[in-house]
């Protein structure tokens, strides 16, 4: 008599079913640790392109903030990512506006998700500083800086609250 080793055909199943099971309950807690880090990540970004901002003020710019990232990384004053205005899954912009004998110079960082649905979302927040230093974000895609125009109205507050 013939003694045949191995797993049957239902065992395999069960073990396939049970690994599709962990890969099922694992993706999402993965994807979202990743996304909440690319959101820490632009947080902490706009922060150091604040202080880059107000260093460049002080020094470069004779009272005037940079016009854009890329002034920022010429100067070294931020690596040569965010100079290039992208990092961690995110798009970073600056505007600047100088000043006038009558209104001192102001600036606004915004930053958005390169995808903002799907699997592979960078993030679910957009991020925002102005001169104040103070980090507004927002959920709403349509808010934000595209181009030129700032996050942030004149009174300092989030567009679209």
């Amino acid at each position: 008599m013939k003694h045949k080793n191995g797993f049957s055909l239902i065992e395999l199943l069960i073990v396939v079913v049970l690994i599709g099971i962990i890969v099922a309950i694992a993706i999402p807690n993965l994807v979202s640790s990743r996304r909440a880090a690319n959101e820490g990540s632009a947080a902490s970004s706009i922060r150091t392109t604040h202080g880059a901002q107000v260093t460049y003020s002080s020094t470069a710019g004779a009272g005037n903030y940079a016009p854009d990232m890329a002034t920022l990384g010429t100067t070294s004053m931020i690596d040569s990512n965010l100079a290039a205005g992208t990092k961690s899954g995110y798009l970073f912009f600056t505007a600047a506006a100088a000043s006038t004998g009558t209104t001192p110079a102001t600036f606004a960082i915004g930053s958005t998700p390169t995808i903002t649905s799907g699997l592979q979302q960078t993030g679910s927040r957009n991020f925002a500083c102005d001169q104040s230093g103070v980090i507004f974000f927002s959920y709403d895609f349509t808010w934000g800086m595209h181009g030129t125009n700032p996050y942030i109205d004149a009174g300092g507050t989030p567009l679209n609250n």
